[in-house]
C-alpha cells in the first residue's frame, strides 16, 4: 500500500511540473505577444485553490491532476469589447498565434535540458555496459560474443551506460540488421552485426538489450551462507554462517537461483541438506518454511548468500561542469527527441505494437521508483517524459498543438482561416483516436499488473 501511495506521489509530483512548465510556455509567448490571459489552471474541474492578480488573470489549481490549460481572450468564444479586440488570440498574425501554440511543448524540451544539465552538475552513479552472459537461443547467441565484454558503440553511436545501450537498440528497431561494437578484458575491439529483421518489442516492458539476450554483469552470488536468522528454520537445523550448499534433497545445486528455487517450492517439507562445513561434508535434516504470499505457499529457509562486491573498475560518476553539463543536458535531450520520433513513426508504421503503449498507470510506477532511487535518476526520468510530452503534443491532430499548429499553416498559404465547421470535424476525430490510444494504453497498464 505504501509503495502505490509513493508512486501515485511522485505521478501527481511529475505531472504538475510539466504541465505547470508547458502551460506556462503557451502562458509567456502569449503575454508576449500582447494577448490577454484570462486563467492560468494547472489541473482541471473545481479549483482547490484561486487567486485573481492585478491584471485580471485568474491563476488556480484544479482537483484532477491530469492537464491543465491556459484560457486566452479570444473572440471567437469571447464578447470583446472594442477596445479590447486587440488583446485577443484570433486578433494576432499567425506567425504570432504559431509561437503561442509551438511555447508549450518547447517549454518542455527546454525544461528536459534544465534538468538534465542539473542531474548531470550534481553527479549520476552509473555502471558501465559490461556483458555479463548471453541468452541461448537469443537474437545476440546467433553470434559469439566474449563474456566479460563492454558495448562501447552501437550502430557507431558511442554508448556510456545501459542506458544509452537501451535508447541505441530502441533507435535501431525495424532495421535489417544492428552492429554491436564490443571490448573485451584484454581492449580489443570487434564488430558484431545482429540481425535483427524479425525483432519486435517484447510487451513485458523489458528492456532492448534483455530482448536481444544480452544480459548485464552481476555480483557472482556463492553458495556460503552469510547470514542465518535467528529462529528460522535454518538455525533450528543448525546451519551457520560460511556452511556452503552442495545438495538439496540429494539434487547437486550448482547456483543460488537453483538453489533458491528448490526453496521456494518446497514449503513444509522436510528435506537433507548436504553443506560442506571446515572440510567436512554434514547432511543436516531442514523443515523448510512456509508462508502465504498472493495466495499461495513459498518455503523459506532464513539465510542469505555470500554476493561478491561490484567491481569498482566497471562503476562510474557521470559529473559534468557547468558548460559541459549544459552540453551534455542538450545533446542528451535532442538525441531523446529524435527517438521519440522515429518510435512515434515506428507505431504509425506497424514496427512498434499498440501493446507496447504505456498509460498513466507505468507513468506513475516508473516516477515511483525512480524517486526513490534518488534526486539525481528522478531528475532523469521528469527530461525523459517531458521530452515524451512534448512531442506527443507536436502530433498532428486537431485536438493537440500540432493540430493547430497545422490549421495555422493552411491559414497561412490559403489567406484565411479554416472554417470552424472544418474544424470541428477533425476536432472529433481527433479526439476519437487520442481517446482511443488512451484507452489501448491504459488497457495495457492493466493487463501488466495482472500479470
Amino acid at each position: 500500500m505504501l509503495t502505490v501511495v509513493w508512486s501515485l506521489a511522485a505521478f501527481v509530483v511529475t505531472l504538475g511540473i510539466l504541465v505547470t512548465f508547458h502551460e506556462f510556455g503557451h502562458f509567456w509567448v502569449a503575454r508576449r505577444c500582447g494577448v490577454k490571459v484570462l486563467t492560468f489552471s494547472v489541473g482541471f474541474g473545481k479549483p482547490l485553490w484561486q487567486r485573481q492578480a492585478a491584471d485580471g488573470t485568474v491563476y488556480q489549481i484544479g482537483a484532477i491532476p491530469l492537464g491543465g490549460y491556459v484560457r486566452m481572450l479570444d473572440g471567437r468564444v469571447d464578447e470583446v469589447p472594442e477596445h479590447q479586440r486587440h488583446l485577443s488570440f484570433n486578433a494576432k498574425s499567425v506567425p504570432q498565434r504559431a509561437a503561442i501554440i509551438a511555447a508549450g511543448p518547447l517549454a518542455n524540451f527546454i525544461l528536459a535540458i534544465v534538468v538534465l544539465w542539473v542531474m548531470f552538475l550534481l553527479g549520476v552513479q552509473s555502471v558501465k555496459p559490461i556483458i555479463g552472459d548471453v541468452r541461448e537461443q537469443s537474437i545476440a547467441s546467433q553470434v559469439s560474443i566474449p563474456v566479460p565484454s563492454e558495448i562501447i558503440a552501437v550502430d557507431g553511436r558511442r554508448t556510456e551506460d545501459w542506458q544509452q545501450v537501451n535508447l541505441a537498440f530502441a533507435s535501431a528497431l525495424g532495421q535489417q540488421q544492428v552492429t554491436l561494437t564490443v571490448q573485451d578484458e584484454r581492449l580489443r575491439e570487434r564488430d558484431y552485426v545482429l540481425d535483427i529483421a524479425d525483432w519486435r518489442l517484447s510487451d513485458q516492458q523489458t528492456p532492448t538489450f534483455v530482448d536481444l539476450g544480452l544480459q548485464p554483469y552481476q555480483q557472482r552470488v556463492s553458495l556460503v551462507l552469510s547470514y542465518v536468522a535467528d529462529e528460522s528454520p535454518a538455525a533450528q537445523a543448525d546451519l551457520r554462517v560460511g556452511d556452503k550448499i552442495v545438495e538439496f534433497d540429494g539434487t547437486p545445486v550448482v547456483d543460488w537461483s537453483q538453489t533458491r528455487q528448490l526453496i521456494m517450492s518446497s514449503a513444509g517439507q522436510q528435506v537433507i541438506l548436504s553443506v560442506e562445513r571446515n572440510g567436512q561434508l554434514l547432511a543436516l535434516p531442514v523443515t523448510i518454511g512456509s508462508r502465504e504470499l498472493e495466495q499461495e505457499s513459498i518455503g523459506f529457509l532464513g539465510v542469505e548468500p555470500t554476493v561478491a562486491p561490484y567491481p569498482e573498475e566497471y562503476r562510474f560518476v557521470q559529473q559534468y561542469g557547468f558548460i559541459d553539463g549544459l552540453v551534455k543536458g542538450t545533446e542528451r535531450t535532442w538525441e531523446l527527441i529524435v527517438l521519440s520520433v522515429k518510435m512515434l513513426g515506428k507505431l504509425v508504421t506497424g514496427v512498434v505494437s499498440v501493446s507496447n503503449l504505456s498509460g498513466p498507470v507505468a507513468i506513475a510506477e516508473g516516477a515511483g521508483t525512480s524517486a526513490s532511487y534518488g534526486l539525481v535518476y528522478f531528475l532523469g526520468f521528469l527530461a525523459l517524459i517531458s521530452v515524451n510530452l512534448g512531442v506527443i503534443n507536436l502530433v498532428p491532430l486537431p485536438v493537440l498543438d500540432g493540430g493547430h499548429l497545422v490549421f495555422l499553416a493552411v491559414e497561412g498559404v490559403r489567406g484565411k482561416p479554416v472554417s470552424e465547421r472544418v474544424q470541428e470535424v477533425f476536432y472529433r476525430i481527433g479526439g476519437a483516436l487520442i481517446f482511443a490510444l488512451m484507452a489501448i494504453a491504459i488497457s495495457n497498464d492493466i493487463l501488466r499488473l495482472s500479470q
